[in-house]
């Protein structure tokens, strides 16, 4: 048994705080004997887990919802973004093996066929989110991997960049975690703000924070029909019309779109919801109400205007809402968008990646869709054959010595961010921090001091796409 003791918490009415407060001390169990302990599975948290399960390391996930996949399944976004440069793939290692294995399982959606991923420029890869989680399932259990479900993290005891343990909480309680390392793959970075590391966070009331969304699953869809050209010019016109006469609460001219995901069925990732803080309960819970109204408006919305959509019904919307931007770590290193258009190469980059900067409006106004739209011709995909990499430097927060972190909630600035917060890319963020969390616990290095050498050489035995000619011990830095 240990104790635990917890910050101040303070007793809110309606979202002011009053004076009142309490110190909540408990005596909790210890459970110890971990050499990883991994806090999400999301893209980024189950390929750490599962990777340095894979090496040998006792690997512990924790995953606040009863799957693994993040966004791809609990999030019913069910599409990977682009993985190949239009001549050659550049994703490879665990995503790689990941998409393979859901291709010959028949888990891809109807008609994809492996050029999608392994050659063809800036396209996605529609996949069956039910297929996502049983696999995800099979190569946790098949690595060793404990999973635990409905369990979130909810303090940290750290000091000096020294991460000692955890507290999580779950059906059965609190426990206090200790393990040799700890990947914060919670996409909010959850587990660093515990621990003390520099973030940043945009505020709604000081500065943009770019929209979420509720994705959406439906069917009834008659995909040998014509389609809505739901990004177009005509697209936007009939937005502004049923928004004057009263079909939408709200005039957003982006809407991003529907996609073929089975035979009849089709996610939505439509319907942006502004100004939502995924850090704050308040802004959490309203913005959950008004996404699930939002996808009933644009199912009336494809049902009037969309061939293919004259039967369409919704089934479901997801659990866990789509959040685009929230905190970003302030890490050894931060990628920046001098970076992605230059086509910067690093010789510690642990991937590497060409997706557009893909920056969604702040608000409903017309001059927000028109500074999109600019800014998104400005920003447009790299060419053929071109590619940016990805330091081993975003994944550490500064000065931390066996704290990592994997996907959304890596160091980069926001035009940057915008490339690389998507499933491939946060899938190798996780392997990389996966495998120098086992180097670490092998050497002794701490995750500021990797060799970056011996890193990337492990990478490239797991079959991650590392093209750079030259590598040196020492991490790139700001």
């Amino acid at each position: 048994m240990g104790e635990v003791r917890q910050p101040d918490a303070h007793v809110g009415n309606n979202g002011k705080e009053n004076k009142m407060e309490y110190q909540l001390v408990r005596s909790i169990p210890v459970e110890d004997g971990w050499d990883l302990a991994v806090a999400g599975g999301g893209p980024g948290g189950v390929s750490a887990a599962i990777c340095a399960a894979r090496q040998g390391a006792k690997v512990l996930l924790i995953e606040a919802m009863g799957c693994l996949g993040g966004m791809g399944t609990s999030g019913y976004v069910g599409a990977f973004d682009p993985m190949a440069d239009g001549e050659k793939p550049l994703v490879g290692g665990f995503m790689r093996e990941l998409v393979e294995t859901m291709y010959e399982r028949g888990f891809l959606s109807p008609g994809i066929n492996p050029d999608v991923w392994r050659k063809n420029f800036h396209q996605w890869t529609p996949f069956r989110i039910e297929g996502l989680k049983l696999l995800l399932d099979e190569f946790a259990a098949d690595a060793g991997v404990e999973v635990r479900f409905f369990t979130k993290v909810i303090d940290a005891d750290a000091s000096d960049g020294f991460v000692n343990g955890i507290v999580t909480s779950s059906i059965e309680g609190y426990r206090y975690i200790t393990a040799k390392t700890f990947i914060d793959a919670t996409g909010d970075a959850v587990l660093s703000a515990l621990c003390g590391a520099e973030y940043r966070e945009a505020k709604r009331d000081t500065e943009f924070v770019m929209p979420s969304t509720l994705p959406a699953l439906f069917a009834g869809i008659d995909w040998s029909k014509p389609n809505f050209p739901t990004q177009s010019a005509e697209g936007v016109k009939l937005i502004e019309k049923e928004y004057a006469e009263g079909m939408f609460e709200q005039c957003d001219r982006h809407f991003v779109g529907i996609s073929k995901h089975g035979e009849s069925t089709a996610y939505m990732n439509g319907g942006h919801i502004f100004g939502l803080l995924s850090t704050n309960i308040r802004s959490l819970s309203d913005g959950m109400a008004t996404g699930r109204r939002i996808v009933r408006q644009y199912e009336e919305f494809l049902r009037k205007y969309s061939q293919d959509c004259e039967n369409i019904e919704l089934v479901s919307t997801a659990p866990l809402m789509g959040v685009r931007e929230s905190r970003r770590i302030a890490g050894e290193y931060e990628l920046t968008f001098g970076d992605y258009i230059n086509r910067r190469q690093f010789h510690d980059q642990i991937g590497v990646f060409n997706k557009f900067v893909d920056i969604h409006p702040y608000d409903c106004s017309k001059q927000s869709h028109e500074r999109f739209l600019e800014e998104k011709s400005k920003t447009a995909i790299l060419s053929k054959g071109e590619c940016f990499g990805i330091p081993y430097g975003i994944l550490v927060p500064k000065g931390f010595k066996n704290l990592w972190v994997a996907g959304r909630c890596n160091s980069s600035d926001v035009m940057a961010h915008g490339s690389i917060r998507v499933m491939p890319a946060c899938s190798m963020m996780g392997q990389a921090a996966g495998t120098a969390a086992v180097q670490s616990i092998r050497t002794g290095e701490t995750a500021s001091g990797i060799n970056t050498e011996t890193l990337i050489n492990s990478l490239r035995e797991q079959s991650v796409y590392l093209p750079q000619k030259e590598t040196n011990p020492a991490m790139t830095r700001a």
